[in-house]
């Protein structure tokens, strides 16, 4: 596992060896227990360029997202497969998504639970998904099954407009049987979405979810949920809110997700809102950066060496983002703090996508908690572990990282990322970890 940039020798992660304070088996017991678990409807993005003709001659909507019956995205898959222009094949899902970049970041293990063709055929959709994953994400549970992953078509037209054809194929058919116990509450978190708690009666996905946070539960692993789309969060706000009062540790969302959820639309209200039903709040908010919140003991809290700010009638909100979060439950006094951070060098000048920017801001986060469970196992005599702190480091500094991911995404042309941070350039002189 390895972070950024440079550090301080007394603060590097991961530390040497040749500490006397390690212990071999420390060091193994933190490796072979230091990895994040994700559950994901499986699903291949598929993108074309084609004509308005092509898209109505499949009832699709133009500029819409229109759900297809196996039979109907069989043929599309056939239509698009005999166009002289080359049809892009990316790994989709959002969860999925944030497990490969997570382990591209830390060069670390993570593991996806969803499902998968049985029958995989070299070129096929299925095999286009493996091939685009990263190799440190184990696949090994995924559970096997009699058809097609889900597939996403996004056909552009000639003036640019999106249409979108959702063929869900087996993607929600996951069983509670094909989630390992062990295998999660060894983890150090578990990832799911909000897409898994709301499918179909005759699916089994959200089944499998639930049997999957009652084994973190057990085991106090925190449950992070990525909201992911703002249409599922609106049509039942008060109904969310509870799941996660009962259910969430961590909270990932954008702006519009916010708003969705708290009914407030500026970030930082609603990231103050987020705190009284979770512990730990991350919310992108495009051109104006990002903001996380959390919890803290109020014995534990550290000042900010930055310029104070005011926003959303909260005063000096930023006065102890240099303090690390912590769980509701490990708190004696309780004591909210935040931190923003403008986008990276103001935002790419040219930005060609932005799915995936949260995505990846999510997946620096969970590196750092997972930083934190590493760091504990392998030097337990650390000082910095004498509370039981949710992440490795503080508020201000995690904001510093999942930034700068999040301009890495944007800066390519896919949700994935193709490599990790540079080690070293000019824009490190500010430090992602200098404090």
């Amino acid at each position: 596992m390895k972070f950024p940039g440079r550090r301080k020798t007394q603060h590097y992660f991961p530390v040497s060896e040749k500490d006397p304070l390690i212990q071999s088996a420390n060091a193994h017991m933190a490796v072979e227990n230091s990895y994040i678990v994700g559950i994901d409807q499986v699903m291949v993005d598929i993108e074309a360029s084609v004509s308005e003709e092509f898209i109505r001659s499949f009832n699709l909507s133009i500029g819409g997202s229109t759900l297809l019956e196996d039979e109907q995205s069989e043929q599309l898959a056939m239509a698009l497969a005999q166009l002289p222009d080359k049809v892009q094949c990316y790994a989709g899902g959002t969860v999925a998504n944030t497990l490969h970049n997570y382990s591209v970041l830390a060069d670390s293990p993570s593991y996806l639970l969803g499902v998968m063709s049985n029958n995989i055929q070299v070129g096929s959709y299925a095999y286009q998904y493996l091939c685009h994953t990263s190799s440190r994400v184990d696949l090994q549970y995924l559970e096997p099954v009699n058809g097609a992953i889900g597939r996403c078509f996004t056909l552009i037209s000639e003036d640019g407009q999106r249409s979108f054809g959702i063929s869900k194929g087996k993607m929600n058919h996951l069983h509670q049987e094909a989630v390992p116990s062990h295998l999660i509450k060894n983890s150090c978190a578990l990832l799911i979405s909000a897409y898994l708690v709301r499918t179909s009666a005759d699916e089994t996905i959200m089944q499998a979810t639930m049997q999957a946070i009652e084994y973190a539960k057990q085991a106090h692993i925190p449950v992070v949920l990525t909201l992911g789309t703002y249409q599922l969060i609106e049509s039942d706000p008060l109904w969310w809110r509870e799941f996660i009062a009962n259910h969430v540790d961590v909270l990932a969302m954008n702006e519009v997700e916010a708003c969705a959820l708290t009914g407030l639309n500026e970030p930082l209200k609603a990231v103050n809102a987020g705190l009284d039903i979770c512990d730990l709040v991350l919310c992108t908010a495009g051109a104006d950066g990002l903001y996380m919140g959390g919890l803290c003991d109020a014995d534990a809290l550290r000042q900010t060496h930055h310029p104070l700010t005011s926003e959303s009638n909260l005063q000096h909100f930023n006065v102890h983002e240099f303090s690390r979060a912590m769980r509701r439950s490990d708190c004696s006094t309780i004591q909210k703090i935040y931190s923003h951070i403008s986008p990276y060098l103001g935002g790419p000048v040219k930005i060609h996508n932005t799915n995936g920017a949260g995505d990846g801001a999510l997946s620096a986060l969970l590196h750092d908690i997972v930083a934190n469970r590493y760091h504990r196992l392998s030097v337990p005599n650390s000082s910095k572990h004498a509370r039981p702190f949710l992440t490795y480091s503080s508020l201000s500094q995690i904001c510093k990282y999942a930034n700068r991911v999040s301009y890495e995404v944007l800066m390519q042309s896919s949700p994935r990322l193709n490599r990790g941070l540079p080690e070293r350039e000019e824009s490190l002189e500010q430090g992602y970890w200098a404090s």
